[in-house]
């Protein structure tokens, strides 16, 4: 195996100190929850930031318990609305952790080089709202943004892409789109998703950002009394995986979550669903959350895109 670049195993020891829920009570989650990332030099070089001349606007949809804050990233010059995509993102954070923050650099490319409309989605996190609370705000937000696209100033073809928990919520979105009759998605990027909440996948010490301690508290945080076999929480068991979206499926080398993409994208290719699926030499978990701290990250964004592009794009 390739070795994890120094700068991201002190990276991931820094936050693992600072933001490791593994230990912590449902008060001191909350209150972890409440902290915003600070916005400077730093951070805006780990984490990246909007990219120029893309707008970023802040709103808020209807959600079954109550309203669900979106960001809304676009190009101002980039086509017109019966053109242009619209793309849903489902951020990481263990069902638990997680802001709009998060998706700025991922989002506002995918908005520049594809040409798209791309909505991140803060739905509801646990402890305070257990599952199926994240599925429900998500697949309300599809539904939302499917009926609203021309407002949006989109009118091509609907994609879904998520990170880690997000990827988790992207399979499980599709899967009741599928199943409740729309709306119709065309493409979904599944990036070092969690598909399998059956068990917990094991972690060598040597693993950063996602240890087996912290996967067992997302897990109990999350899940509570659900029955981790019910396919909203693990895509992974549903019973026919035929006719969903075409997939990108992404993970990294050192990722404990590694096989639960690779697993997930043979269950697809075998019920005949289109899958491309890339595993990210030396990678850990989380790595394109760190732009500035991880080499391969922009080349997993341009493949993102590529595919994105090949899939949306009506020429």
């Amino acid at each position: 195996m390739a070795p994890i670049d120094r700068r991201l195993r002190v990276f991931a020891w820094m936050v693992r100190r600072q933001g490791s829920i593994a230990g912590k009570t449902e008060a001191e989650v909350i209150t972890l929850q409440a902290r915003r990332m600070p916005d400077n030099v730093v951070t805006n070089f780990i984490f990246g930031k909007v990219a120029p001349g893309i707008e970023a606007s802040d709103r808020s949809i209807p959600g079954p318990g109550g309203d669900i804050p979106v960001r809304v990233y676009r190009d101002p010059g980039t086509g017109g609305s019966g053109t242009r995509p619209l793309i849903l993102y489902f951020h990481g954070g263990g069902f638990v952790l997680g802001e709009l923050r998060m998706g700025d650099w991922l989002c506002s490319q995918v908005a520049r080089n594809v040409g798209a409309v791309v909505v991140s989605v803060d739905y509801r996190l646990a402890p305070s709202h257990r599952f199926p609370a994240a599925v429900d705000d998500c697949y309300a937000a599809v539904l939302w943004a499917a009926e609203n696209a021309g407002s949006l100033g989109a009118g091509g073809p609907l994609g879904i892409m998520g990170e880690s928990a997000g990827g988790n919520l992207t399979a499980v979105t599709c899967l009741l789109a599928r199943d409740r009759g729309g709306p119709a998605i065309s493409h979904q990027v599944l990036i070092y998703p969690a598909t399998d909440m059956t068990s917990v996948p094991s972690a060598t010490a040597t693993t950063p950002f996602l240890t087996a301690a912290e996967m067992r508290a997302y897990r109990a945080h999350y899940l509570a009394d659900a029955d981790p076999s019910d396919p909203r929480l693990s895509p992974m068991l549903a019973e026919d995986h035929g006719k969903l979206p075409p997939a990108l499926i992404q993970v990294g080398e050192h990722d404990p979550l590694r096989d639960s993409g690779v697993r997930y994208a043979a269950t697809l290719r075998a019920a005949g669903v289109p899958v491309r699926l890339t595993e990210y030499v030396g990678m850990p978990h989380g790595f394109l959350n760190f732009p500035g701290l991880c080499r391969l990250a922009p080349q997993a964004l341009a493949e993102i895109c590529a595919e994105q592009k090949a899939a949306l794009v009506r020429t």
